[in-house]
């Protein structure tokens, strides 16, 4: 019993170690920068680790566009349509962006 225990906590551990980071899946082509603001899987659906990070991503983007908002009088939409901007201007060679037709491109 005590072996399956040992066992289990490292298999946790390994999973948690391996989960992938922004950099890495995006270097990968596993997502994107949707024409949302958000981010978004490019190619059908996402592994859990990639939803994960995804929703991890937006959970935080959405935090940020709305203190934004509030602190700029804007606009929910006008906040996350020029961070879309931004971001893709930022957005390394071979990296995905959505077009504002929602077309994946490589950058």
């Amino acid at each position: 019993m005590k072996r399956f225990l040992v066992a289990l906590l490292l298999t946790f551990a390994l999973q948690t170690a391996w989960a992938i980071d922004l950099d890495t899946a995006k270097s990968q082509g596993l997502v994107g920068e949707a024409n949302t603001g958000y981010l978004a899987a490019v190619n059908g659906s996402p592994s859990a680790d990639v939803a994960a990070l995804i929703a991890d991503v937006n959970r935080k983007r959405k935090a940020q566009f709305e203190d934004a908002a509030r602190k700029t009088d804007a606009t929910l939409e006008q906040v996350r349509l020029r961070f879309y901007q931004l971001a893709v201007e930022r957005t390394q060679p071979g990296h995905w962006y959505q077009d504002t037709q929602g077309n994946w491109r490589k950058k």
